[in-house]
């Protein structure tokens, strides 16, 4: 058990895992990530690269993957936004990789010191085209390890890019640590071809899994790697057939990553009052829970650890005996917008968001659900869509939005 801080966790967890290839360019609030990488590497024969930027930081781990390496990068979201166009290209060419975006507020440069959870939507839409994203959610520093390794793991068995999504308090508060060094097993392994070399080696033919082999380069095997769209043997094709079919096996592939990440599910059994959050709030918001147990409020905290792909089926579940639900995020609504997705027609969504550098607190949640609970008898049953009545209150840098099913209620303070 050691004492450490979030991002020397996810350095510490990627070492672990496996990873002997880092390249970065030093960016708040991540740039710990790189430094500890920089000192741990070289100790594990591995390769440490500070580029020049984050667009030759990724294209410079896409290639240390193809040669076997497992690799990875660590940027915060301006650093994001410039690595979508190789995330895109990891998607699609199937080159095992993982991201950690470390995040802060934004946009632009936005605020380099202060926390967010703005880059949600982003991991999964930032790249253009159809991409089945995988986004991992730590909420605390002990999962920031865990989830460091898991990433590896998915990545390397399935052939994706994989991001890691954490605030900045999560990257800079310090807790206990179990390093424990996983086995084997837990920290997953590549396809390997099981024919030799030669012309008929096909580098796109899927197993039964849907992913395929990947050999190492300069293993002898001859294979071409691409953005374009392409056939078995990785050469270019416009035939819509073989398009299809390959996106389509790209994406069931990934599909299986919502039975490999278990969500936190916390006093969910008789819960008629249900918040849904994640990464530091879901911190408060578990917090809030027992404080309104002791006030006599039915809530429960239902807390992904996988943003991307969503767990629908497993969130329907959780929520299916919920009278109101509260989605909390540092945010002006990203997840909260799947949330209203899954319960359509369930529950009366609440929404508790905040944006502009400063953590939702366990009192604000506590407050925003004490004055749903307000309204509970009425609320039962119904729902509202996030356009029926939206209201915001502005209090300094906090942001709130009360979704109501009456147009005219007013949130305390406005």
């Amino acid at each position: 058990m050691r004492l450490i801080q979030g991002n020397e966790a996810c350095a510490e967890g990627a070492i672990a895992a496996g990873c002997r290839f880092f390249a970065g360019y030093p960016i708040s609030p991540s740039s710990e990530i790189a430094e500890a990488m920089a000192r741990l590497l070289p100790k594990y024969e591995g390769v440490f690269l500070q580029a020049e930027d984050e667009m030759a930081s990724l294209g410079a781990v896409l290639g240390a993957s193809l040669g076997g390496a497992r690799a990875m990068t660590a940027t915060s979201g301006p650093g994001f936004s410039l690595m979508q166009e190789h995330i895109g290209y990891a998607y699609l060419a199937e080159i095992p990789c993982v991201v950690v975006d470390v995040m802060r507020g934004g946009p632009s440069t936005g605020l380099p010191t202060l926390p967010s959870q703005g880059d949600v939507m982003q991991a999964q839409w930032g790249s253009h085209g159809d991409r089945a994203a995988v986004a991992l959610a730590p909420s605390s520093v002990q999962e920031v390890y865990d989830l460091t390794i898991q990433a590896f793991r998915l990545s390397e068995s399935l052939r994706i890019p994989v991001t890691v999504l954490f605030d900045e308090v999560v990257g800079h508060m310090r807790e206990g640590v179990d390093l424990s060094v996983p086995d084997q097993r837990s920290i997953g392994s590549r396809p390997r071809p099981t024919q030799p070399p030669g012309d008929s080696f096909a580098p796109y033919k899927a197993n039964a899994d849907l992913v395929a082999p990947l050999p190492d380069f300069g293993r002898g095997y001859r294979f071409h790697v691409t953005g374009l769209m392409h056939d078995e043997r990785g050469f270019l094709t416009t035939d819509t057939s073989i398009v299809a079919a390959l996106l389509e096996r790209l994406e069931k592939k990934v599909q299986v990553v919502k039975e490999m990440v278990a969500p936190e599910s916390y006093l969910m059994d008789d819960a008629s009052l249900v918040i849904v959050s994640y990464g530091i709030t879901g911190r408060t918001a578990k917090a809030a829970v027992d404080a309104l147990r002791n006030k006599g409020v039915k809530a429960g905290l239902w807390r992904p650890r996988l943003l991307w792909p969503v767990q629908d089926e497993l969130l329907k579940e959780a929520l299916a005996k919920a009278d109101v639900v509260m989605a909390v995020e540092m945010n002006r609504g990203q997840w909260a917008r799947e949330v209203e997705r899954v319960v359509h027609d369930s529950a009366l969504l609440h929404p508790l968001l905040k944006a502009g550098g400063a953590v939702i607190t366990t009192e604000e949640v506590i407050d925003h659900a004490l004055a749903v609970a307000d309204g509970l008898s009425v609320a039962a049953g119904r729902r509202a869509p996030l356009k029926e009545a939206v209201s915001w209150v502005e209090r300094g840098n906090e942001t709130r939005m009360s979704i109501s099913a009456n147009p005219m209620k007013k949130v305390d303070g406005e």
